[in-house]
């Protein structure tokens, strides 16, 4: 990946703008495009370090995007940030299932955005860890591979980590804000509905053994002992 090239897929001029300025005053290298089509053809020849991607897109929509950029093994771990309106709550779901990492909702705090591209980024540079296992199910982070039952199950890279969390946690329970801060390397109010997506989307690859991650009502969740 090009380290500290970001490309921003929105077809807002002016964000584009706003994103541009400061991404650059930032220390950031941002290539911009207007479309999905376009962004899709940067994606694949620049290989960024992280995508900022609207989901109402000319052309292709952002989640067609997400797609594309799953299925190719060259961009499928490009760490994507969804930019989207405070209405398109189900797109949002959808495109954390596709794999993209986190998501803001416009308009947004230009300096809530800094914090979450540099908490992707720091994400990124985490020392490998040993593998742990536990109920069948075995985590390598080495390898960043889980096998559950002795059958591989891909994940997606917060899916991973956050597996990951719970299991190095066993027994304990972890509250939203910190597997927020833990796994997405921040923590604001309102976006603890971030974690019970990814963890909805987690449970439903792990199959039986999705018994083992138990939600503990009001607080947060627990990988059993």
């Amino acid at each position: 990946m090009s380290e500290g090239t970001i490309l921003v897929i929105e077809d807002d001029a002016d964000i584009r703008e706003l994103l541009h300025f400061n991404l650059a005053g930032e220390g950031f290298h941002p290539l911009e495009a207007a479309d999905g089509v376009t962004g899709l053809a940067l994606a694949r020849e620049h290989l960024p370090c992280c995508i900022l991607l609207d989901l109402m897109l000319p052309g292709m929509d952002g989640l067609e995007v997400c797609r594309r950029l799953a299925a190719n093994p060259q961009t499928q771990d490009i760490p994507i940030l969804i930019l989207t309106a405070r209405g398109e709550e189900m797109d949002r779901v959808v495109g954390l299932s596709l794999g993209a990492d986190d998501y803001v909702v416009k308009p947004f705090s230009v300096r809530e955005l800094m914090l979450r591209i540099r908490a992707i980024l720091r994400r990124r540079t985490r020392p490998v860890t040993s593998a742990v296992e536990a109920h069948d199910i075995r985590l390598d982070p080495q390898a960043h591979r889980v096998m559950v039952c002795g059958k591989e199950v891909v994940l997606t890279a917060t899916e991973f980590r956050l597996l990951e969390d719970l299991m190095r946690h066993a027994g304990s329970v972890r509250t939203r804000e910190q597997l927020l801060d833990k796994v997405w390397g921040y923590s604001f109010d309102g976006y603890a509905r971030t974690v019970d997506t990814h963890m909805r989307r987690l449970r439903s690859k792990l199959g039986d053994q999705q018994k083992f991650l138990e939600t503990v009502r009001g607080v947060g969740y627990r990988f059993s002992a």
